[in-house]
C-alpha cells in the first residue's frame, strides 16, 4: 500500500511538473485528458514539433511585405527577360494589325502586242528609255502618284531574251514627285528590303517569288518571267490612294546574259 501511494503521489507530481514546464506540449497532447495524470507522451517528438512550429512562424514573419531593407524580396524582371518577350509579341501583333488595315489592291490590267519593232524604234529616240539590266541585277522604277492623274501605265520589251517583271505599291506618303530608277545586285537589293521593308521570301521567279511583307507595301503583281523578247508587254493600274509604285525588272536569275530593256512609264487621267 505504501508503495502504491508513493507511486500515485510521484505520478501526480510529475504530471504537474510536465504541465508547468511544457505548457505547449501538454496543451496539444492532453486537451481532452485529465491533467492530474501523467500522459504517455514522447517529449522529444513534441519538442521537435514545437521547434518546427517556431521556425514556421519566423519564416512567415520574414516573408511579409517587402521593405526597403529586405534583401530577400523577389527582384523585378530585368530588361531582356520575360518582360521584353511580351513586348516583342505585342509588337508582332501590332504589325499584323497594321498589315490587316491596309486597303486591298485591285489586280492590274495587262495586255500584249505584236508591235515589237515599232515600240523599240520609238523608244530609241527617247532619253533613258533603253537601258541594260546586267546579269544578276534588279532594276526598280519608283513612280509616285500625282493628283493630276488617276492611273499609271507601262510598256516594255527586250532584245533576244525574257526578263522578270512585277509591281508593288508603297502606301508611305509621297514626299517627291520625281520618277527614280534604282539598279542593284540581287543580294544588295534583298538586304535593303530586309532592312527597310521586312523579310523577303526567295524562290522560283517563274512562280512569282518576290513576295514582301512590309507593313506599308502591297503586292499588285508578283515578279514573273515575261516573254518580252517576243511581244510588247503593257498594262495599267488605277491609283488606290497616295503612295509610290515599284516596278521591278528582275534579271537576278540570269548568270551570263545581260538584258537590253526598252520601257516607258507614264500617267493617264
Amino acid at each position: 500500500m505504501e508503495r502504491l501511494e508513493s507511486t500515485s503521489e510521484l505520478q501526480s507530481r510529475l504530471s504537474s511538473l510536465s504541465f508547468s514546464s511544457f505548457p505547449g506540449v501538454t496543451s496539444n497532447q492532453c486537451d481532452n485528458r485529465p491533467l492530474d495524470r501523467l500522459q504517455n507522451t514522447d517529449l522529444s517528438q513534441c519538442c521537435a514539433r514545437s521547434k518546427n512550429q517556431a521556425a514556421m512562424e519566423e519564416t512567415k514573419e520574414d516573408s511579409g511585405p517587402y521593405t526597403e531593407g529586405n534583401d530577400e524580396a523577389p527582384a523585378e524582371l530585368a530588361p531582356g527577360e520575360g518582360g521584353e518577350e511580351n513586348n516583342s509579341s505585342g509588337s508582332c501583333q501590332l504589325s499584323a494589325e497594321m498589315t490587316a488595315q491596309l486597303p486591298p489592291l485591285n489586280p492590274p490590267s495587262t495586255w500584249t502586242s505584236a508591235a515589237l519593232k515599232e515600240l523599240k524604234a520609238k523608244l530609241r529616240t527617247e532619253e533613258d528609255s533603253v537601258v541594260t539590266v546586267y546579269r544578276g541585277d534588279i532594276m526598280t522604277v519608283h513612280v509616285p502618284t500625282v493628283p493630276e492623274a488617276k492611273k499609271v501605265c507601262w510598256e516594255f520589251a527586250t532584245d533576244g531574251y525574257d526578263i522578270g517583271f512585277g509591281i508593288y505599291f508603297d502606301w508611305t506618303p509621297v514626299t517627291s514627285r520625281s520618277i527614280t530608277v534604282h539598279i542593284s545586285e540581287s543580294s544588295d537589293d534583298e538586304e535593303e528590303e530586309e532592312e527597310l521593308e521586312g523579310p523577303v521570301t526567295n524562290g522560283d521567279i517563274e512562280k512569282g517569288s518576290k513576295s514582301q511583307s512590309n507593313s506599308n507595301l502591297g503586292e499588285i503583281l508578283p515578279v514573273y518571267r515575261q516573254d518580252s523578247h517576243l511581244s510588247v508587254h503593257g498594262g495599267s493600274h488605277d491609283f488606290p490612294g497616295e503612295g509610290t509604285y515599284l516596278l521591278k525588272f528582275d534579271n537576278s536569275y540570269s548568270l551570263w546574259r545581260n538584258k537590253t530593256l526598252y520601257y516607258r512609264v507614264y500617267y493617264s487621267a
